[in-house]
């Protein structure tokens, strides 16, 4: 059953990237990242409803305190990542976005004197070296290059400061939100499947309230409209961002197989960067696919050491 769970989250992840972009990267809609919260707020509110009142997961006020810092940081880091999309490829922004991996590890070592084998060690190099080396590459194209390589497909997109920022804004609160939750499980009186399943649904509920705050701010305040067709690829996202999770975390509480569903799940930006090759028509430079080959090598390895 981890197997199934492990190519379901791998999926649902990387096509909640492809539906988040499409949903997301029309320029002339200025609150689209605002909708995808409300979206993703919306599915995963009903889902942790469900949670509640039927699989009778433990929730209280407790729980959703201890446990709110942790989703906020999640949360904005998702709005960040929205955000970004409307700047920048999806084949360039996931793996960015992607490698917080490897700064968790790094915060680990830092502040908790954390050891880790020789290869992990490689790993975050081959992520940092990656995810630095996209940068540079795209910071460094002439615009001719790049419109010739954007031709093919639907959207064109300039160089900017922005392009690149908000998907390290993204990977930086990521990290810090996975570090912070490997320490408010000391909080908590669960046990560890517990703890997941509980601090799954405060996460949830939190982005329903995130959901709702955005509602009132883009559509009551500044009167923006809903266009069902726009709307729609945001909820397709939505459903498959919150299955994914449920999926990854019983995929990795069945921890015999954790060293073989972990670095399946972790491989899914690599599925993104297809997706949008495939279906949104992106195209890269050469210098770009090597700088991402050596990302995803890189959270594959963290992924087989579960970092």
């Amino acid at each position: 059953m981890w197997f199934w769970l492990a190519i379901a989250a791998l999926l649902c992840w990387s096509g909640s990237d492809l539906f988040s972009k499409i949903g997301c990267r029309d320029g002339k809609d200025k609150y689209s990242h605002l909708k995808m919260v409300m979206a993703v707020g919306v599915v995963m509110g009903l889902h942790a409803c469900y949670e509640v009142f039927v699989n009778g997961v433990e929730i209280n006020f407790h729980i959703l305190a201890t446990y709110l810092p942790v989703s906020l940081l999640y949360i904005l880091s998702m709005a960040m990542g929205y955000l970004g999309l409307r700047y920048i490829e999806l084949s360039i922004s996931s793996p960015i976005c992607n490698a917080s991996g490897a700064l968790v590890a790094i915060l680990a070592i830092l502040t908790m004197g954390e050891s880790y084998p020789p290869a992990v060690l490689v790993a975050i190099g081959l992520v940092c070296l990656g995810v630095i080396g996209l940068g540079v590459v795209e910071y460094q194209e002439d615009d001719e290059a790049r419109a010739a390589r954007q031709e093919i497909g639907n959207f064109k997109y300039s160089k900017s400061w922005l392009a690149l920022a908000l998907p390290i804004a993204y990977c930086i609160l990521d990290a810090a939100g996975t570090f912070a939750d490997s320490l408010v499980l000391d909080k908590l009186s669960l046990t560890y499947v517990e703890y997941e399943a509980s601090a799954n649904v405060a996460y949830e509920l939190t982005f329903l309230l995130a959901g709702i705050v955005c509602f009132i701010y883009a559509i009551v305040i500044k009167k923006d409209k809903l266009i069902p067709k726009m709307e729609a690829p945001k909820y397709i996202g939505a459903c498959f961002e919150t299955v994914g999770q449920f999926a990854y975390i019983y995929a990795i509480a069945d921890t015999a197989h954790l060293a073989m569903s972990a670095p399946i799940i972790s491989a899914y930006c690599a599925a993104s960067v297809l997706w949008s090759r495939l279906f949104l028509k992106e195209k890269l430079s050469w210098k770009h696919y090597l700088c991402i080959a050596l990302a995803v090598i890189g959270i594959v390895i963290m992924g087989v050491f579960d970092v």
